[in-house]
């Protein structure tokens, strides 16, 4: 990630005014509520035909002083498992999953249905170890995404690394890897065939090789990666932005009940996890017209290829500049700490980075109250008004903004139960979309939320910002 402490070197000029654009949709959202909650709503994402599924939403226990927003989304698409697949279907006896077991699914497909990740041989009981805990290392990575996505990839003899031999096990993996810009050597020459892979490596390298499937995914990273305004303000854009963005929102990241155990872009990536991702990767590539899961990428990659802001003030140029740094980073219930330093307690002492919806909108916005929250510096700008910690409380305060008249620095507020109390919130942007927590797809996004879901269960928003200098 790029400095987040810098100001901004310029300043784009122009009234902070837009309205929505016309487009997909997707969503379902927390309720404020220490139950678990469970609801179905039928998602449409542009004006082509498609459903996802309704979230389960668990909140976390109560942390410190503060309330948390409980978060939802849109439950991750069916998997699509083709007729053949199921055939060859086949399971392994695991010895080690324990807690992982939400893994499993994925875990079979990736290692008993395909071998891709098997990695060891079986015990003398006959049970396999998986090592869900273990952290992936990039070799081993390189291996699974080419018995995935291209077990026929010739070599390319021009391809040389200072640290894997050519006639070594794992060459002909890293050299595939690196022909697909899935996942490529140093400056230095090297592989580094034993490190770690991080989320955005994993991201990066899964929706790279998608793009073999859904060429518009190309034009959906490139307009991501160069971020800019109606204006010509270009973003300063953190390492795999558009991947990682892009990976989240077509559920390549689980968000696990245990929020100790959530990732970042920066966090080196459990088996369990790469197994998840590569799952949800490897169904989508194969999933046909008419189902959800080929629906959610082309709809995503639609959505991000067009996506311009709208000509931004000083103020909110700001605050999506701030926003970008933590696309990616998990949702974590009641949470509002982006710093790796520890959340004060005062606050909560949350496990990890992260954010739920009222939680990121406090991040993007509120300002230092002299007591326990003080994120400004290292955020460069001071923030406004907003002491309330939860959607509902931020609705019941300030004026009411029709979804006609909202503009960049608008709060917006929705009702996704209908039982008349606000259960979600969200910092609208411009041109449609809004920067956005959500359990649904496993943390802080830019999510459209123009039209559809989002618009239909709109409430009302509120001026935080406002237009001025």
């Amino acid at each position: 990630m790029r400095d987040p402490f810098r100001r901004l070197k310029e300043r784009c000029g122009g009234a902070d005014l837009t309205h929505m654009t016309p487009g997909g949709c997707r969503r379902f959202r927390r309720r404020l509520t220490p139950l678990v909650i469970a609801g179905s709503l039928a998602l449409l994402l542009l004006p082509a035909v498609g459903v996802a599924d309704a979230s389960v939403a668990s909140p976390g226990p109560s942390r410190g002083i503060l309330a948390g927003d409980v978060g939802g989304g849109p439950a991750p698409p069916k998997p699509y498992i083709s007729t053949r697949m199921q055939a060859v279907r086949r399971s392994i006896a695991w010895s080690d999953m324990g807690s992982y077991n939400w893994a499993s699914a994925a875990v079979n497909y990736v290692a008993a249905t395909n071998s891709w990740m098997l990695d060891n041989s079986a015990d003398p009981d006959g049970t396999y170890r998986f090592r869900p805990a273990a952290i992936e290392t990039r070799k081993y990575f390189a291996r699974a995404l080419v018995k995935a996505f291209a077990p026929g990839a010739a070599v390319d003899p021009s391809i040389a690394f200072n640290d894997l031999e050519n006639t070594g096990s794992f060459y002909k993996y890293a050299n595939v890897a690196q022909q697909n810009g899935w996942l490529r050597r140093d400056g230095a020459g090297n592989f580094n065939p034993d490190a770690p892979v991080t989320m955005s490596a994993v991201h990066k390298a899964l929706v790279r090789a998608l793009t073999d499937r859904y060429p518009a995914l190309n034009d959906a990273i490139k307009n991501l990666n160069s971020l800019h305004t109606a204006g010509g303000y270009s973003f300063e854009i953190p390492h795999n932005f558009a991947t990682t963005l892009i990976g989240q929102r077509i559920y390549l990241r689980y968000n696990n009940a245990d929020e100790s155990k959530d990732v970042n872009p920066h966090s080196e990536m459990p088996r369990a996890q790469v197994a998840y991702s590569l799952y949800m990767a490897a169904t989508a590539y194969n999933a046909p017209s008419g189902t959800s899961q080929n629906y959610t990428v082309n709809t995503v990659a639609a959505q991000y290829a067009s996506m311009v802001l709208p000509h931004l003030g000083p103020k909110m140029t700001d605050v999506v500049q701030w926003g970008i740094n933590y696309v990616g980073y998990p949702y974590i219930w009641a949470g509002e700490w982006g710093l790796d330093s520890p959340e004060p307690s005062g606050l909560g002492g949350q496990p990890v980075p992260g954010f739920d919806c009222s939680g990121i909108t406090w991040w993007l916005l509120r300002q230092n109250d002299g007591g326990v929250w003080n994120v400004a510096p290292p955020r460069p700008y001071a923030g406004y008004d907003l002491p309330q910690r939860t959607s509902a409380d931020m609705s019941a305060n300030g004026n009411r903004v029709k979804f006609a008249d909202l503009r960049p620095g608008d709060i917006m507020f929705y009702d996704f139960d209908h039982n008349g109390v606000v259960d979600h919130v969200d910092t609208y942007v411009g041109a449609g979309f809004s920067l956005d927590s959500s359990s649904g797809v496993g943390g802080v996004t830019f999510m459209w939320t123009g039209s559809g879901a989002y618009a239909d269960n709109f409430t009302h928003g509120r001026t935080i910002v406002g237009t001025s200098p």
